[in-house]
């Protein structure tokens, strides 16, 4: 993958790629970032943050993503209600053994179909089955995981899954930070 130009930027790539990693590692606005720019003596508005954060935000974590080392082979599986737009809606997350995030899926049913959905989807992603599979006691992941014919051990408990609840957290600030999702991209 080529490397990030950033030609024709008033600013020197180490300024551009900070903002962005407070704004994105952080629950911080881009106002947030602005203040903590000007503190820093770098005069730099909200805007300029915002336009820096799509123009290079998604390319730098891609090249992130393909510097991740493999995921173990314990997956937790969980899923979790938020509100789009008023709409009640179910955010289905995948979450290896080490907490990093192996797969987010946004879907208005919470049945088989969208486990399905949400397995097919990761096992695409990852290219290979896990070993154990973590799940609360929703039956749809086991009916799910006997469609596709996974081999897995597939553990269920109370707080076996805290693993997948504990990355949860993340979204419930920024949903309260965003003042609710308004699609399912924010999401």
């Amino acid at each position: 993958m080529q490397s990030i130009s950033y030609a024709r930027q008033q600013f020197p790539p180490e300024v551009i790629r900070y903002a962005i990693w407070l704004y994105l590692r952080f629950t911080l606005s881009y106002r947030d970032v602005e203040e903590l720019l000007a503190e820093r003596g770098l005069e730099v508005s909200y805007e300029t943050v915002r336009r820096w954060v799509l123009k290079f935000g998604s390319v730098i974590a891609r090249k992130l993503h393909q510097r991740r080392p493999r995921p173990t082979g314990i997956w937790h599986l969980d899923e979790m209600v938020i509100s789009i737009q008023g709409r009640r809606m179910y955010l289905w997350r995948a979450v290896d053994s080490e907490g990093e995030i192996l797969n987010v899926h946004v879907q208005a049913r919470r049945d088989k179909s969208a486990a399905l959905k949400l397995a097919r989807k990761l096992l695409k992603k990852q290219g290979f089955a896990p070993g154990v599979l973590v799940t609360d006691k929703l039956t749809s992941y086991g009916a799910a995981k006997r469609e596709l014919g996974l081999s897995a051990h597939h553990e269920q408990g109370l707080r076996k899954n805290n693993r997948a609840e504990n990355s949860h957290q993340v979204v419930r600030r920024r949903e309260r930070k965003l003042q609710g999702f308004k699609s399912a991209g924010s999401a």
